[in-house]
């Protein structure tokens, strides 16, 4: 996994170092109730000489081109990094949620579990998550778990993405 240390990042976040940038790809996703689908997806990292990355994913539908057709959805936030090789992560949807993430970094793999889950009255029945990140190949490659509506905890979203 050969990349370079942004110039100006914070000590703290040389463990996570490798996430900086605009990764682009196609996942898929599925849960009870609903169709199964395939999205396209972009996620910037990027670091600002703070102890901590800012994260901003959108996901969009396809066209066969393979080119963004409409919105899906956003998710934004903050993640950050422990001396322990803990990480707390922050992160915020415009369908009416927030959530608090715990995990570990474990070279270039991150294990992330829901420690809160805030939804607005609106929001989708949403409770709990896992998310699995890591670099496989120079790509970023992640998982989301979810629990919602009565469901237990159950694969939902994954994704290849590749760097922009």
């Amino acid at each position: 996994m050969a990349f370079e240390i942004p110039a100006g990042m914070h000590p703290d976040l040389v463990g996570i170092a490798w996430l900086v940038g605009r990764w682009e790809g196609r996942g898929k996703g599925t849960y009870p109730g609903t169709d199964d689908f395939e999205f396209g997806q972009q996620i910037d990292f990027a670091h600002n000489g703070g102890n901590y990355l800012h994260y901003l994913s959108q996901t969009f539908e396809i066209g066969e081109d393979g080119k963004a057709v409409k919105p899906i959805s956003m998710e934004t936030g903050f993640w950050r990094p422990q001396k322990d090789a803990s990480i707390e992560v922050v992160m915020c949807h415009p369908s009416g949620y927030a959530e608090v993430w715990y995990g570990k970094v474990t070279g270039a793999k991150i294990e992330l579990a829901t420690d809160a889950v805030v939804r607005t009255a609106s929001a989708d029945d949403y409770s709990a998550g896992q998310r699995l990140y890591g670099n496989v190949e120079g790509d970023l490659l992640w998982t989301f778990d979810k629990a919602a509506s009565g469901q237990p905890l159950q694969s939902n979203l994954w994704a290849r993405l590749v760097r922009a």
